[in-house]
């Protein structure tokens, strides 16, 4: 392989008509002295790639292709690993979003060719990491999200682990006494299913069961995952690939339910106890045995609730409905009441919600729930109803509340990490993930959580859920085995270099990395394990030392693409913007408003980066030396129902800036040269005009004083 530059530049798709390609290819060749540069009506034609193909063969080893963005055509612009691209965007973000033929269009395209170029030159072949790893899956719980993933990861060909601490499998399924219509016609409770599943779970010769046990420690990184359990016949260790957690739920304490009579009565009990009951087949009073004729179900007890829990708990009303049932069944004469805030059965589930509602006796309201005490006969249930807008009161010889679940109590995992034994937390003590674009994921590369472990979910969505995790877990193993990242650089083989001779223990990269990537000696030395990491860069952005890279994402790539820029002097009345766009959301926002025809000004230039929280602060530093006259960062948005994809990298870019703006207030610099900005990739038309908002800001600053030095 030989080591020539070349330069294919596209005169499709309008780009010709917008620039001057030949200029273009002036600067590629007298100021970068690129060994080849091609213009082509097409690129990504066949024509185009065969020409490419050939220059390859010929020996060029570093391609710069100025077309289209870097997120289409991909297929098409995909070479052998030994090949370093840049792709230049010159369409969507040039000619399709500016003044064909106006000179500030063509300053533009020749700067984002100088930064490609420059990029390239800093750029090393990235080597994968790869080690002998285990392509075994754990699955952590037996209850049926634990099976269901246990039996499609076996399915695959995949061989499991799957640890239970209890003595049985099947969960709280195996508790229900029946279970909702998963078949046709949806009108009946049915049974579970679930001891044919446990019974194909331990007849699989793919999965191994370890009952009565638990994990006692999990060390290691994906592919490589040293797991040690205690159990009923002493300690067992082996090794994973990927981890599933499926530890289920616990049902919220109802004892902290006295405000709507739990503890009062023993005739006042919860869905879980309901269950209990029906396993006796005649339903009856706890408190003389005697066969219940009318029962009182009151959903949302404690749920939805700020004081108690504050989400819903997704199954509770289609159990209430299912235990109407049991109660009519048993005994043709009695009544249920079922009191409501909302009700909810959602698909197919509306049918079994329509037959019970029609049935006769299940009667169904409404309400506001003001009371709830023992009577001479009974339960005493006093509320307002809230479609009939009256105070109402029912007695029942049975009250059953509908208490909701929180997660099963760590700890599950015994994690040996430096940040932590277990999950990070997102809400209400359910694991960290990615919960727009990849709720799979959590915080930990290489573990997945499933079922009620993730969310409050029913037996089937539980079951679905398992399934994504499987597919989630078995895809982490396979691009770890080929060197690659997971989500969000799925595909990416660089991984972090550390220059430790000049590392001062500061702890930065080991407490700010959201994926717990890094591990520390007992001199505070970071201790990389390379295929934790998501190649997001925030460590790069943390380090005040710089002394992390990537081979093709460093300190000197970007910092040498922001001087490759021409700096126009005060007197020329042009200012210059750096706009650093996230690449998850925020560069193809952009994309989409330039596709639209959306236009900004020609005065800015973009450098997309993997996570704002990878921006190191001396590239503000380099840019403001450069003479740029403001600097505007664009990221996911976090906090509230949005999330960076990187977790935490935005809230920490905007963490940082803050404090760099308090130091150019200290260098008589305006703090307002430094802006974040927070974007969901679907506010794609705001983008033009909040950078075009921004610059008029800096102009009415004034020029950087840095541009006459």
């Amino acid at each position: 392989m030989g080591n020539k530059t070349a330069v294919y530049l596209c005169s499709g798709c309008g780009i010709g008509e917008a620039i001057s390609l030949e200029k273009l290819r002036d600067v590629a060749v007298n100021e970068y002295k690129a060994d080849i540069c091609r213009i082509h009506p097409s690129l990504c034609s066949e024509d185009g790639r065969l020409s490419i193909d050939s220059d390859i063969a010929g020996g060029a080893c570093r391609l710069v292709i100025g077309a289209c963005s870097p997120r289409v055509k991909q297929g098409c612009f995909t070479f052998d690993r030994s090949v370093i691209l840049e792709r230049v965007n010159l369409r969507e973000q040039v000619a399709w979003s500016h003044r064909p033929g106006d000179p500030d269009t063509q300053m533009m395209a020749e700067d984002y060719l100088r930064m490609g170029l420059a990029r390239i030159a800093k750029t090393a072949p990235a080597t994968p990491y790869l080690p002998e790893i285990s392509k075994t899956i754990l699955v952590i719980g037996g209850g049926i999200s634990g099976i269901t993933a246990a039996l499609g990861a076996a399915g695959a060909g995949y061989e499991v682990c799957l640890v239970e601490k209890g003595p049985s499998l099947g969960g709280w399924m195996a508790k229900l006494y029946r279970g909702y219509p998963r078949r046709p016609p949806y009108r009946e409770p049915e049974d579970t299913g679930i001891a044919e599943m446990v019974a194909a779970l331990e007849n699989n010769p793919m999965i191994s069961v370890f009952k009565s046990s638990e994990v006692e420690k999990i060390e290691g990184s994906p592919g490589m995952f040293d797991i040690s359990i205690k159990s009923s016949n002493g300690a067992v260790s082996f090794r994973v690939g990927s981890i599933i957690q499926a530890t289920g739920f616990q049902p919220y304490n109802a004892d902290r339910l006295a405000h709507l009579g739990f503890g009062s009565h023993p005739d006042i009990i919860t869905n879980v106890q309901m269950e209990q009951l029906a396993f006796e087949g005649v339903i009856k009073r706890p408190s003389d045995g005697k066969p219940v004729k009318s029962v009182a179900f009151i959903q949302c007890a404690g749920q939805r609730d700020d004081s108690h829990l504050p989400y819903c708990s997704s199954f509770c009303c289609l159990t209430s409905l299912k235990q109407a049932v049991y109660v009519t069944k048993s005994n043709a004469d009695s009544k249920a009441y079922i009191f409501y805030k909302d009700m909810r059965a959602p698909s197919l589930y509306e049918e079994f919600y329509r037959n019970t509602q029609e049935s006769g006796s299940v009667y169904l309201a409404r309400a506001e729930i003001t009371g709830v005490a023992a009577a001479e006969n009974g339960i005493m249930v006093e509320m307002q109803d809230l479609l009939l807008g009256e105070k109402v009161t029912v007695q029942a010889d049975l009250v059953v509340l509908a208490a909701g679940i929180e997660p099963s109590p760590s700890p599950a995992l015994n994690l040996a990490y430096r940040q932590g034994t277990e999950l990070p937390e997102l809400k209400y003590g359910f694991p960290d993930s990615h919960f727009i674009c990849f709720p799979y994921e959590t915080r930990r590369t290489g573990i997945y959580s499933a079922g009620c472990a993730r969310q409050p979910l029913d037996s089937l969505s539980s079951c679905e859920d398992a399934n994504g995790a499987v597919v989630k877990a078995i895809q982490c193993m396979e691009l770890v085995a080929r060197g690659e990242s997971t989500h969000p650089r799925a595909g990416d083989i660089s991984y972090p270099d550390l220059y430790m001779a000049r590392c001062t223990q500061c702890k930065r990269c080991t407490e700010e990395c959201p994926f717990g990537m890094y591990d520390e000696d007992d001199k505070f030395n970071p201790l990389p394990n390379p295929t934790r990491c998501r190649r997001c860069g925030i460590c790069m952005g943390a380090c005040p030392e710089r002394i992390i890279s990537f081979a093709d994402y460093s300190i000197d790539i970007i910092g040498s693409m922001i001087k490759s820029i021409e700096m126009p002097g005060p007197e020329e009345d042009k200012p210059r913007i750096l706009a650093f766009l996230c690449e998850n959301d925020a560069y193809p926002a952009l994309d989409m408003a330039c596709t639209g025809r959306m236009a900004f000004n020609p005065f800015i230039r973009v450098i997309p980066v993997r996570c704002l929280g990878s921006i190191n602060m001396v590239w503000i530093a380099d840019a403001l030396s450069s003479g740029f006259d403001g600097i505007i960062m664009v990221g996911c948005k976090y906090g509230g129902d949005y999330q960076c994809h990187n977790i935490t990298g935005s809230e920490l870019a905007d963490d940082r800036i803050q404090k760099m703006q308090d130091t150019l207030n200290k260098l008589a610099l305006e703090p307002e040269r430094l802006r974040v900005v927070q974007l969901s990739v679907e506010e794609y038309g705001k983008l033009p005009g909040i950078l075009d908002e921004f610059l008029s800001g800096i102009e009415k600053i004034g020029p950087n004083p840095y541009k006459d030095l």
